[in-house]
């Protein structure tokens, strides 16, 4: 017997988060963590915003998420992005997604900022190094 599963990813700067939804009884793990204890609070509570949007889609349906790279922040995006477009390839609801959409649209659209590449002739990308002539 094999049960249906969805995966989907997301991504924010350098993190990089892959969530598996299947039918369950509404658990969110986080790196094998509930979400209830994951820290810092500011980040749980962006992941669940995710989560609390899809109401009660979301409750028959646990969601393992495995997330690296980057910082707190950015991995709480990357999983809220993963969590979200799982729930919406799970349900293939078009209100859900315009919901998430009118809400926030990068529940569903990864960010593609990154950080701007070094040059050469400084330290960073526009800083240049200092010169003195005396």
């Amino acid at each position: 017997m094999s049960t249906k599963f969805i995966t989907s990813s997301g991504k924010k700067k350098t993190a990089i988060a892959r969530a598996t939804v299947r039918k369950g009884n509404g658990k969110v793990r986080i790196n094998k963590k509930p979400l209830e204890i994951y820290g810092p609070e500011f980040a749980q509570l962006k992941i669940l915003e995710a989560v609390s949007l899809a109401g009660e889609t979301a409750e028959g349906l646990d969601i393992d998420v495995v997330v690296s790279g980057g910082g707190i922040i950015g991995q709480a995006s990357a999983a809220r992005t993963a969590i979200a477009r799982g729930i919406v390839d799970w349900t293939n609801d078009t209100n859900l997604r315009d919901t998430y959409m009118a809400y926030d649209r990068n529940l569903l659209v990864n960010d593609s900022r990154q950080k701007e590449t070094k040059k050469f002739g400084g330290p960073g990308a526009r800083a240049k190094y200092q010169k003195s002539y005396r």
